[in-house]
This record gives structure tokens, sequence and C-alpha cells, in this order.
């Protein structure tokens, strides 16, 4: 039988039988929450307009000082009498510490700004909007009072004023109420904001309303529970491939969140990421020095890795493995998580992406974080071990074994954690399926044992968990009773030269 039939059947055999390299690579289940928690920093999905007034400026400027003087200056059929009193409401709400949004929400504000975005003056509309911008930033009980008065349709409209500090500060009000969760995200979808907002952006658009923009984008493709319509989220692709070259932190930062949320779901979300040529850019920015660009692009580099193996391509042949050494070796834990995770979906691959990996020289790093990483990153580590083995060549096994992965990989036994254990068990199992299907069994169970691996298999035996413990009993079953098989009919696999483990010169099959 000729070795690419035999390594076909080999991995038939394996904890992948019946699923394709596509399916073998991890979309975000577990790390979901982790990443989601480790990027709030990075990321506000809101965000309050402070005021930034002089207190030279706040002198000349006549202020109303209760809220019920407010409500009724609002009310006033006097211009002049609306402008101050909705000026004051707004400043109330844009204090840097605990504005005071539910005792202006129980005095009536919210629908008499919504009325007022329709005033005759430009000044009390930008209020009134600065306003309701701020209460929308709250919780989503805030959020929703403005909802529920109808001021999106009116925020829409003064997307088109002719008035810039207007259209920013709608464009602000709308990012804020997308930024709210999936319904309030759909419910914008729904009405055409993103192509709306997506006309805003003109040659001389100013760098500050530009990164408002680019940041309600950003809230309009977030959310998976449920994710968002991806017709009515996709045409703003081309803009964010427009756009991803500018120099600007926090508009560059946003763009690379927003990828990330449309290239986290289903391969033909992430071909259409692919097919706007974005990807050598973002493998650019994994050198970038600013965490939250950094966080941004790393997190879209590895949604894209885990596609079919034409968008892994993509991201191998941009230049991506090269980056990672530096990834693996920062100081901070969730990108080196995020990297050796990216890494766990390349070796998910085939023989020749594994190439890739090795020929990089990425091995000793995933062998170091695998025995020194925290233990979230260890996890992943234990990934690319794991999925490394189900598809690699008897040869990209031997150089693994050879950088001396056994004995870190056989020691997360101990883990505390329970999916850690069983992705080592699988990798165990595989490469004592390789090892039996070359006749060698014997050999691998040895290195197994000296690494410390026979010991802890055995105490596995005793635990609670009813899937660690049949995957024990299969192994030790298998490799480590006297009755084990050591080899398999000489015209069902592919030749080898068996040797015995040499300490000195190294594994080979």
């Amino acid at each position: 039988m000729s070795q690419k039939v035999a390594a076909i059947d080999r991995k038939a055999s394996f904890k992948n039988a019946g699923k394709s390299f596509d399916e073998m690579r991890r979309k975000r289940c577990e790390m979901n929450v982790e990443l989601r928690k480790a990027h709030k920093d990075d990321q506000l999905f809101k965000r309050r307009n402070i005021d930034q007034l002089d207190e030279i400026e706040e002198e000349n400027m006549r202020m109303i000082a209760t809220i019920p003087e407010m409500i009724e200056g609002m009310k006033s059929s006097n211009p002049k009498m609306r402008m101050i009193a909705t000026r004051s409401a707004r400043k109330m709400l844009s204090k840097e510490r605990h504005p005071p949004i539910d005792e202006l929400i129980e005095a009536g504000v919210v629908p008499i700004c919504v009325e007022l975005l329709d005033d005759e003056n430009p000044n009390t509309q930008f209020e009134a909007t600065w306003a309701l911008t701020n209460i929308a930033s709250g919780t989503s009980e805030q959020t929703m009072t403005v909802i529920n008065a109808n001021a999106i349709p009116k925020f829409l409209q003064l997307l088109s004023s002719p008035h810039l500090n207007l259209a920013e500060q709608a464009t602000w009000a709308l990012g804020n109420i997308a930024g709210d969760g999936a319904r309030a995200r759909d419910l914008l979808l729904g009405l055409g904001t993103m192509p709306q907002i997506l006309a805003l952006v003109q040659p001389n658009t100013p760098t500050t309303f530009l990164r408002n923009i680019v940041w309600a984008i950003s809230n309009l493709c977030r959310n998976k529970n449920p994710a968002p319509d991806f017709e009515k989220i996709k045409i703003c692709l081309p803009l964010l491939n427009q756009l991803i070259h500018t120099t600007d932190v926090e508009t560059l930062s946003d763009i690379c969140w927003a990828l990330s949320y449309i290239s986290d779901g289903h391969n033909d979300k992430i071909q259409a990421v692919v097919d706007t040529g974005v990807v050598p850019r973002l493998v650019e920015l994994l050198d970038s020095e600013e965490t939250t660009i950094l966080t941004a692009a790393l997190r879209t580099v590895g949604n894209i890795a885990t596609g079919n193996d034409h968008q892994t391509d993509c991201v191998i042949q941009a230049g991506g493995l090269q980056k990672m050494k530096k990834l693996l070796s920062s100081s901070r834990v969730n990108i080196v998580k995020e990297a050796a995770w990216t890494i766990s979906n390349i070796t998910a691959g085939n023989s020749r992406q594994i190439d890739h990996v090795i020929q990089e020289g990425l091995l000793p790093y995933i062998v170091n974080i695998l025995e020194n990483g925290d233990a979230k990153v260890q996890k992943e580590a234990a990934w690319i071990i794991t999925n490394f083995t189900t598809s690699a060549t008897k040869e990209q096994v031997s150089m693994l074994i050879n950088h001396g992965v056994m004995v870190p990989f056989c020691n997360l036994l101990s883990s505390f954690d329970v999916k850690t254990i069983q992705v080592v068990l699988e990798g165990l199992d595989n490469l004592l399926e390789i090892a039996l299907q070359v006749g060698e069994l014997n050999q691998m169970a040895l290195l197994v044992e000296e690494s410390g691996g026979l010991e802890k298999l055995e105490a596995l035996q005793h635990h609670e968990n009813e899937t660690v413990y049949q995957k024990c009993y299969k192994i030790i079953s298998m490799a480590f009773n006297d009755s084990a098989e050591n080899s398999i009919e000489n015209g069902d696999t592919i030749e080898f030269n068996p040797q015995p483990v040499n300490t000195v010169n190294g594994f080979n099959f």
C-alpha cells in the first residue's frame, strides 16, 4: 500500500474519524467568554461623551442647576431658554463620575430630548443628541428608554445634517445603541443604519468623526447570540479594507475588531474577509506595538486560520507563521494563548501546513509554552500537539518528539482541567496508533512510560470523568498490556525502519 493511502487509513482510525480537516479546526467555544473578558479593556462597546470645556468657558455659560428647572426650561417656548436648559441637562449627564442618568430619566428628560432633535436651533439639536448619547451609554435599561422614545429614526435623519457636529454626535448615539446587544443591533440593521453610516465616509472626513464611524460599524458587526444578518453587515468590508492602511491607532483598532467579528463564524464569512485582500495587512499588524491593534489583528488572523485549507493557506502565505515566535514569547498571557490557538488550527490542517510550522522553527517555542506557560496557554499548546499528531507524517512526528515534547505533554495528565487531560489523552492515543500502524508500538509505549505517562495514566483510571477513564483504559489495554499487539500486517502499512529508543541520536520510527 502506498504511503499516501496508508496515511489516510491511519487518520481514519483516529479520534477525528469522519471529520475533515475543516471540522477539526476549532471555532471559538469555551475560549469565547475568556477572550471577550480579556479585551473589554481594549475596546469599549459604549462610550460617554465627557464635557471638555475649561473653567473660563464654563463661567461664560449660563446654566440651570436643578433638574425640575431644566425640564421646565426644555419645554419652554423661548428658543434661547430651551437651548440653555438642554445644555444644562447635557452637562449634568457629561459628568465624569456618577452622572444622574436615572434621576433625569425619571424626570422625563428622554422624550423631551427626542422631541428637541427636531428643534429649529441646530445647537439645541446637538445638545439633545449629546444628552441622549450619554443616556444610551449606560445600562441596557437606560439605553432602552432612548430606543422606546423612538429616537433611532431621528438619529438616522441627523446623519444627513449639514452640520458635521450633529451628524457625528448622532453616529455616536447610534454606536452606543448598537453596542447594547444583539437586539438593539438588529433593530438598527433592520432600519438600514449600516449603509447610511458608510455613506458618511468621505475623503475629507475629520479623524475624530472617522473614529466614531468605524467604532459604530464595529458595534453593528458585534455579538454572536445571535450573529447579525451577514447580508446586512458584509457591505462594510470594502470600506474596512480601504481604511485599514490608516495610521490612526483608534480607527485601526476598531477596524480590526470589526473584521474579527465578521470573520468569527462559518467559512463563507471568512471567505468574504479573505476576498477583500486584507489578510497581508492583518499579518503586518501582528508586529504592532499597540496592544489594542495587535489583539484585534491577531483575533482576526486566528479566526481565518479556523477556515478551510485554502483560507488557512492565506494566513501562511501572508507570513502569519513568521510572526508567531514573537507572539509566543509575549509577556501578555492572552496574546500567547491567542497565538497558540491560531497555530493549533494550522496544525489541524494537512501535513504540508504542519511542515510550515516546523520550517518556521516554532517547535521549540511550542514545547516551551507547553512546559512553562500559564495553564490556559498550556491547554492551547496541548491542542497544537494533538492536532499535529492527527495529520503529521511519521517524519514530522519524529521531529516533534525529538524537540522534547513528551515529558511536558505527559505532565499535563496531572492537570486540574478535565478538558486539558482529554486533549492530551487524544494526542497520546494518536501517537500510539501511529506506532501500532508501523509495528513500533513497544518503542512508543516505552517512550510514554519513560516520560512519566504510564504512571499518570494508571492514576487517571480512577478519575471521576467517564470519558477520561475510558480513554485511559483503552490506551493501557492497547499499549501496556503484555498481550498488546505490536504490529499489523506489512501489506497494510507503510515501509518503516524500526529502531530502538535512542536518547543520544534521537527518536526515529
